[in-house]
């Protein structure tokens, strides 16, 4: 009888972390812009600026678990609303908001959970949104062989709700489509009323 499969998905690790010198350069980079980090309330600003974008730029490891499609089911597999938080590449402020990530299943299924895990490991990163979307998309397609696969994100971007335009409220979305959920208008369709992006 065929049995789960699991794969280990680990981060690359990331070169030449030096956390006493992230600490003294955030340190300058606030003073430079005027603040005064004397104050007992702001000592410790630069250490904790710097372990949590350690933590925002660091995924966790996990397995990746299919199983086989012993009763080759053919309908649509759909995590909605999967909590997602990256940080834009451009300005290194984050943005926050949903995906929902689906796929029409091949020879094997996935472990739901990890559908999850995979947004995270590509959101922990300085990122743009339409390459996360699709970098979501390609890495499913290649490790599970689907015949489709969907993946949609919304979220609001605090670079452009807290700065610039100020536009609050404003989220941007993005989706991918492969294989038979690019193809098949029905599919497509499908995917994306359930996905709420219709709405």
């Amino acid at each position: 009888m065929p049995s789960s499969s699991a794969m280990r998905v680990v981060p690359d690790p990331v070169d030449g972390v030096d956390l006493a010198a992230a600490e003294r350069h955030a340190a300058g980079f606030l003073r430079a812009l005027g603040i005064d980090l004397d104050t007992e309330s702001l000592r410790g600003t630069p250490g904790r600026m710097t372990r949590a974008y350690v933590e925002l730029f660091t995924p966790r490891s996990f397995d990746l678990t299919t199983f086989p499609n012993e009763e080759g089911y053919d309908e649509l597999v759909l995590a909605r609303g999967i909590p997602i938080r990256s940080v834009c590449e451009h300005h290194l402020l984050p943005f926050v908001g949903v995906a929902h990530v689906g796929y029409l299943p091949g020879e094997r299924i996935l472990g739901l959970s990890k559908l999850a895990r995979v947004v995270e490991y590509f959101a922990c990163r300085p990122q743009v949104q339409e390459r996360l979307t699709k970098q979501v998309a390609d890495w499913l397609d290649e490790q599970l062989r689907p015949k489709g696969v969907g993946v949609v994100i919304d979220a609001e971007h605090t670079c452009m709700t807290l700065r610039g335009v100020r536009a609050a409220g404003a989220t941007t979305l993005t989706s991918t489509l492969l294989g038979t959920l690019r193809s098949d208008p029905r599919s497509r369709q499908e995917f994306l009323d359930l996905a709420g992006v219709n709405r």
